[in-house]
């Protein structure tokens, strides 16, 4: 009986590995009918944090000959939802769409000589985001130098960057 089962069980992983085996590459003919919806769409929750950003101006010289003076933004924090959508834009959709955009003269930044398709990396102006989900941007404390005491702190709250487009193209 054991043995009987054992068969079978062999039989059975050799056709799957058989059927495996069957399996042949895509013609370049039977490739061009494939076809599918274009674009991919990107979201991020982002949540950055840098322990500090400082400030130094060497050229400034006190009145005992000291030099150097520094302001330190410590705790940076940067979160909030990001949507985007990246696209691939024929040339002349590119130049039109940058066009819209308000690039002055597209062509000068995308050669007509050079051709191809352009990335598009998009944060739709229509994306639904929740209330209090934009972007923010705060810092802990600003310090001068190397003092412990802090002249307050800032935050940019609510950045919405709706309606930004970002374009890619090869060289």
């Amino acid at each position: 009986m054991k043995f009987v089962s054992k068969t079978l069980i062999a039989a059975a992983l050799s056709s799957i590995a058989l059927a495996a085996s069957a399996m042949t590459p895509i013609q370049d003919a039977e490739l061009s009918t494939v076809s599918g919806q274009d674009g991919v769409s990107i979201t991020a929750n982002l949540n950055v944090k840098i322990d500090s950003f400082v400030y130094t101006d060497t050229d400034v010289v006190d009145a005992n000959g000291l030099g150097g003076g520094s302001v330190s933004f410590n705790g940076i924090k940067v979160n909030g939802l990001i949507a985007a959508s990246i696209d691939i834009l024929s040339r002349n959709s590119f130049l039109q769409a940058a066009g819209a955009a308000g690039v002055t003269d597209p062509g000068t930044f995308y050669s007509a000589t050079k051709g191809g398709d352009v990335v598009q990396i998009a944060i739709p102006a229509d994306v639904q985001v929740k209330a209090g989900k934009f972007l923010n941007v705060s810092v802990d404390a600003i310090k001068m130098g190397n003092s412990t005491a802090s002249f307050g702190s800032m935050a940019m709250n609510q950045i919405d960057l709706r309606g930004t487009q970002v374009w890619i193209w090869a060289h």
